[in-house]
């Protein structure tokens, strides 16, 4: 009976995902229906002609549709690493950041922007990637070096995160002027503005082969909801299989934050409420966090941009918004479980 209910949700959640693609393009102050939507895409893949204005073709194909994409594809991703997180740490408060990714990215995207390092030939996203990656290293040598086990790993995450935060904080209030500090803290909280192509394909590139990664160990996941002895007693190699969950979490959450910036509460919810609908098994929970997270931040990205138009409010701050009600009902309803 899950079987079943798993695959009728996640057919239901490819459709709502589909739909849900088509009419957030269209929603903005530019006059553009679904089928111009439909029509711009097929003409730019070969499928037809489409009778739009080279503006409103503009508008779907080099604005919209990007940008919605990697919405979805950002919310697929940080809700898969959320699960696979909680999992593995055994702890229903982990998310894709408790490794401090975030904060390396943010101090990586400042020294670009406020700095200046690099001369113009290093983009936001490469120093927010690299920061990612040095921030995620010191977190592996810092756990390594005091045990290597979950609680260290967690907390060598927090002493990381405290770290390139106060990094960043610093950099900001000594060398940025005020519009500089205003743009930074825009992309800190996570903003989907600008984005293009290349944002999209690198980032569906990373997501897919992080999601071959994670489902190829679903079983082993499932064996570390009973604790690292437990999964060692079923002959899980822990260390080995730790290393490579955390470095393809860290990787795709570094690949995604580099992209869109920080954006909270995805991975922390979304698991929370596909699990309440298809149990803890991972080859079924997974797919169905990842459709959940898809189709969540892609109508959180559309509110982020219309709902004070013409200003736009950082993605960021909405999840937080959303995430922290809906984080209380998850709680409250999962209150007797153990």
């Amino acid at each position: 009976m899950t079987a079943r209910r798993a695959v009728a949700f996640g057919a239901v959640g490819v459709l709502l995902l589909c739909c849900s693609l088509a009419v957030a393009i269209t929603i903005g102050p530019a006059d553009i229906r679904v089928g111009d939507v439909w029509a711009a895409v097929g003409s730019h893949l070969g499928f037809g002609t489409s009778e739009l204005t080279p503006i409103r073709d503009g508008i779907v194909w080099q604005l919209r549709l990007p940008r919605t994409l990697l919405a979805a594809v950002c919310g697929a991703g940080l809700a898969v690493c959320g699960a696979v997180m909680q999992s593995l740490l055994r702890n229903p408060l982990a998310d894709p950041f408790v490794l401090g990714v975030s904060s390396g990215a943010s101090t990586g995207a400042v020294i670009v922007v406020v700095l200046g390092v690099g001369g113009g030939l290093v983009s936001v996203s490469a120093g927010a990637f690299a920061g990612a990656l040095v921030s995620f290293a010191l977190v592996l040598l810092l756990s390594h070096t005091f045990g290597g086990t979950t609680d260290r790993v967690v907390l060598a995450g927090v002493a990381a995160m405290q770290l390139f935060s106060a990094l960043t904080s610093f950099i900001v209030l000594t060398a940025a002027d005020a519009e500089t500090t205003r743009g930074v803290l825009f992309w800190l909280l996570g903003s989907l503005g600008g984005v293009g192509w290349t944002d999209v394909w690198v980032c569906t590139a990373v997501l897919a082969v992080a999601l071959v990664v994670f489902l190829s160990y679903g079983r082993t996941l499932d064996a570390f909801a009973f604790g690292q002895d437990a999964a060692a007693t079923l002959g899980v190699s822990v260390a080995r299989t730790r290393l490579v969950l955390l470095c393809a979490t860290a990787l795709l959450t570094a690949a995604l934050v580099s992209s869109a910036g920080a954006i909270g509460f995805v991975g922390l919810v979304l698991p929370h409420a596909a699990r309440a609908l298809v149990g803890p098994g991972h080859t079924r929970l997974l797919p169905l966090t990842a459709l959940a997270g898809a189709v969540f931040l892609v109508w959180v990205d559309t509110l982020a941009r219309t709902v004070l138009d013409p200003q736009e409010v950082p993605v960021g701050v909405v999840t937080s918004l959303i995430g922290v009600p809906a984080f209380v009902v998850v709680l409250y309803r999962t209150r007797g479980v153990r």
